[in-house]
């Protein structure tokens, strides 16, 4: 395993709309510039079971990615596992929401990050850049929520 980057950022929002907002697999890419494309391929709400599947460019390279949701826990917890194989993978990521006023929230964001063959590499250094832009990550998915 590579490892895991994480951040965490406070929302003025409603803990309820922010989950509604970040539940919302499809909007991944309003704050996430990696992230092309975002379509959820399986029916019915979003909840344990759930697929997305994204297009995503990291470092130049654009690659298919598909997500399970594994946990769906309203409003408070989100949890995702990477299902496609990709030289590196999110073996687990997911979101911890917690109301920290009547209409505030704080967003917590997390992915572990896993290289697989010569991906091993690659994951040190997606890690890396992760971390590095883990504040900023944060900032976009408060503003992402706020204008929503």
């Amino acid at each position: 395993m590579a490892g895991q980057f994480e951040v965490i950022t406070e929302v003025d929002r409603p803990v309820d709309e922010v989950f509604a907002f970040l539940a919302d697999g499809e909007n991944d890419p309003t704050f996430s510039p990696r992230v092309e494309e975002m379509t959820k391929v399986t029916d019915g709400p979003t909840g344990v079971g759930t697929v997305y599947r994204s297009t995503v460019r990291d470092g130049g390279v654009r690659t298919r990615r598909e997500f399970r949701i594994t946990e769906f826990s309203p409003p408070a917890r989100i949890r995702w596992t990477e299902i496609s194989h990709n030289l590196v993978t999110a073996e687990e990521g997911g979101y911890d929401l917690e109301a920290t006023g009547e209409r505030t929230t704080r967003v917590r964001l997390f992915n572990s990050l896993t290289g697989h063959g010569v991906g091993k590499v690659a994951a040190g250094v997606a890690l890396k850049a992760a971390r590095k832009d883990a504040d900023d990550f944060g900032r976009r998915i408060k503003s992402a929520v706020e204008s929503s």
